[in-house]
């Protein structure tokens, strides 16, 4: 029992460095994610906003990716303006309650979200109803559509302007990419926006 024990945790390690390994290879994937963070700072400069949404395991990323930007990921410097539509308890169930759960992101993303802005929608799957419902607003509106999906074709892609695909179907896999892509996206964006972090 032990040995498999053992060996579990090594498998899974491994696989996870696997993973990340194909993606540090994946020079396609490398660009899309220098295409998002150039977007992402170019809605920035011009007071834009980054609206991020996402189920699970995708809204906790959402969360965590929009901590990074409004409070700081490598340097000290400015705040910069991003909402997890994941957060606000009182919004979600009054939405789900009154419209139904698929409208929980949408009825956000038509309060808040301003032409210039980007929505950043993460779904593993790439079917979530609630996130292409957002997608869907937040093309009307003319917000810059991203979204974190796996490499599977799904109803997600059609609705964003880049996709980052993740090459694996594993829900846990994809999600350990997502969040590492996203750490390169919070600095390359506040490289670009104040320079190089200063080393004490």
């Amino acid at each position: 029992m032990s040995d498999f024990r053992e060996n579990f945790v090594a498998n899974h390690f491994r696989a996870s460095c696997e993973t990340l390994d194909r993606a540090a290879a994946d020079t396609e994937l490398g660009a899309v994610i220098l295409a998002i963070a150039d977007t992402i700072t170019g809605a920035l400069r011009q007071s834009g906003k980054l609206l991020i949404a996402g189920n699970g395991g995708s809204a906790a990323d959402a969360q965590h990716i929009a901590a990074e930007f409004v409070g700081r990921f490598v340097s000290d410097r400015a705040p910069l303006a991003a909402i997890a539509l994941s957060t606000d308890t009182s919004a979600l169930t009054s939405i789900g309650n009154d419209y139904g759960f698929e409208h929980v992101f949408e009825r956000q993303v038509r309060a808040i979200g301003r032409k210039g802005d980007v929505f950043l929608a993460i779904s593993t799957s790439g079917r979530s109803p609630n996130v292409l419902a957002a997608l869907k607003a937040a093309r009307e509106l003319g917000l810059t559509t991203v979204g974190f999906t796996k490499a599977a074709d799904t109803p997600m892609r059609a609705l964003c302007d880049i996709t980052l695909a993740v090459p694996s179907e594993e829900t846990a896999l994809v999600q350990q990419v997502h969040i590492t892509a996203a750490h390169a996206i919070c600095q390359l964006v506040e490289r670009a926006l104040f320079g190089a972090a200063k080393r004490g």
